[in-house]
């Protein structure tokens, strides 16, 4: 027996009360090694879909005080699993067997690879003796999933799968966070052992850069003192640093615009003078002037993505770049960095705040940045003689709902308007499907981020289309009875697909509409969840709070005016500066 098999459970988790809760007291089995890892790690809710090959698990999963959360599909449990990584900063942890239950969850794991967002993901597998031979529900699961994970395993030892497994917890939550995931063959799970896993740890080889050079630093600062139009771009990995308090600090100190990306979304208060709103494809007038004009562009924690940027030779065309960036793969991989600090975006927020001596002298460009502010709102129209309009139910919602309310979309239009005409203050409220673009994310992500943060209170903006999607998983909620919110904003088509055939397919709308959907507040009643219908704008604040006011979830099939579309847009790969602020500007573009 090795050193480590002689640590005692209640030496490795103290902080575990063992009269209160249950756990794995001894480790004999290559499962219960498993469970002991999670539980050593801290681990508190899992979402899974049980199967043959991960049986021994859930075998192990019985006694333990992990609760688990047996989720309608696999895809649902991975991006269940995705949501409460993101509210709560700590991997998520999402169980399928093997064969259809693994590639089930292929899409989760690659939206959280785009995203970097935190998952360990447990999946079974035939027995060893009969992998590669095409067994029953045998797939190469590690193999599948290389592309879409920060790092993988297949164990092959029932005295080493619970270090497998505490190895992967580590990887997902340590430096740029990412899905992590180990497949667990029959016999190794089922396989005696008495040895207790290691601790959480990165292995030796995995380094964790914190601080960026001084001197790049130093030279980073004094570019940024003598900028004249400087501007702060805040990314998601602001949030996943913990740095929205030093990034406040920072911009405030120096009094310096702050720009969000999408994934960025309430590390700087929108409510702030300083911000001028999200950038990109569908951000805001003022945000997208401000990166097209500034001299001086503070890059944090983001991968400057071609949603964000449009055509690269465009953006920010004027500007010293400063990007600061925990991943040295994402310097320079799409725009080049002139002051690279490779570093986590907290500790290297605090070394530019050291460097600086003074602020820069820019009250001509913050006037600025204000004047595009009041040029360029974001507004809609809405004629009595017209249908419901989508920003409307958002925004009425918004002034509703609690100032730290957690926002999950899926993906369309309305993620978009939900991204638009909801205020964001907070980080960790704002959880949705941004690189990879997951129709189908919303409905199992606010069971994710409900079991995440269940005293805050959770809203999804989905679309018909992509709630079709993964309508199953309101069972789950119904069954958990979860105090969610669903507004479905209706608008019988794929809206942002019809919206693209419109302005650069002639209007050859193929595939985009539906002839026929159901009516969803009577599915959401056929679930157990309470159902509305919204249409009349005059109704739309009673609708709200009332599903609100539901103890428990609670769908609103709002129906919406079908021609509306998402602006301002920059088309793909466009100049930024030249965003559309309605059809008739994006036929000129």
């Amino acid at each position: 027996m090795s050193e480590r098999a002689s640590i005692p459970k209640e030496d490795a988790t103290e902080d575990t009360d063992e009269t209160e809760q249950r756990g794995i007291d001894e480790v004999t089995t290559g499962a219960q090694s498993v469970i002991a890892a999670l539980e050593q790690a801290g681990v508190s809710h899992a979402f899974g879909v049980q199967g043959g090959a991960i049986m021994p698990v859930y075998d192990a999963l019985y006694d333990s005080s992990i609760d688990h959360i047996t989720m309608a599909h696999e895809q649902g449990a991975s991006h269940a699993a995705d949501a409460y990584g993101i509210v709560t900063g700590e991997p998520g942890l999402a169980l399928a067997t093997s064969g259809p239950g693994a590639t089930n969850l292929v899409t989760g794991l690659a939206d959280a690879a785009m995203d970097s967002d935190p998952i360990i993901a447990l999946t079974g597998q035939v027995a060893t003796d009969f992998v590669g031979n095409d067994a029953f529900q045998e797939v190469d699961t590690t193999g599948i999933t290389m592309p879409v994970t920060k790092e993988n395993y297949f164990s092959d030892d029932s005295d080493t799968v619970g270090d497998d497994v505490s190895e992967a917890f580590a990887l997902a939550e340590k430096g740029r966070q990412g899905p992590t995931l180990v497949d667990l063959p029959k016999d190794i799970t089922k396989g005696p052992t008495t040895e207790w896993p290691e601790k959480p740890e990165t292995p030796d080889t995995h380094q964790e850069p914190v601080e960026a050079d001084e001197v790049i630093v130093e030279a980073a600062a004094e570019a940024l003192r003598q900028a004249e139009k400087p501007a702060i771009l805040a990314g998601g990995g602001v949030i996943k640093s913990e740095a929205s308090d030093e990034l406040r600090h920072f911009a405030r100190e120096y009094e310096i615009p702050v720009i969000t990306t999408m994934p960025g979304l309430g590390c700087f208060p929108e409510t702030d003078d300083l911000s001028v709103g999200m950038a990109g494809m569908h951000g805001t007038g003022a945000a997208n002037m401000a990166v097209t004009n500034t001299d001086c562009l503070l890059g944090v924690g983001t991968r400057f993505d071609d949603r964000l940027t449009g055509g690269v030779e465009t953006f920010a065309p004027d500007a010293d770049i400063i990007h600061v960036e925990i991943d040295p793969a994402e310097i320079s991989k799409n725009i080049e960095a002139d002051y690279p600090l490779i570093g986590d975006a907290e500790r290297v927020l605090e070394q530019l705040d050291d460097a600086m001596t003074r602020a820069p002298d820019a009250d001509e460009w913050r006037e600025q940045c204000q004047t595009w502010k009041d040029e360029y709102p974001l507004e809609y129209e809405m004629p009595d003689d017209e249908p419901l309009k989508p920003q409307y139910v958002v925004e009425k919602f918004d002034e509703l709902a609690d100032d730290d309310a957690i926002v999950t979309t899926g993906v369309g239009q309305h993620q978009m308007w939900a991204c638009q005409f909801w205020t964001y203050e907070y980080p960790r409220t704002w959880v949705s499907s941004n690189g990879l673009g997951t129709m189908g994310y919303g409905v199992p992500s606010a069971i994710g981020a409900k079991l995440g943060a269940p005293e805050k209170e959770v809203v999804c903006f989905d679309g018909d289309g992509s709630f079709l999607m993964t309508v199953q998983e309101l069972s789950v909620a119904v069954r958990e009875n979860l105090d969610i919110t669903y507004v479905v904003l209706n608008n019988e088509a794929v809206g942002m697909v019809r919206q693209w055939q419109d302005g650069f397919y002639e209007g050859r709308r193929m595939a985009s509409e539906y002839p026929w959907i159901p009516e969803f507040d009577k599915l959401a009643e056929a679930f157990g969840a309470r159902g509305f219908r919204l249409e009349d704008p005059d109704e739309v604040e009673s609708t709200i709070q009332a599903a609100r006011e539901y103890d428990g979830p609670a769908v609103v099939d709002a129906i919406i005016d079908p021609a509306e579309n998402v602006y301002p847009m920059v088309p793909s790969g466009g100049d930024n500066g030249l965003f559309a602020l309605n059809e008739d500007h994006l036929e000129m573009i």
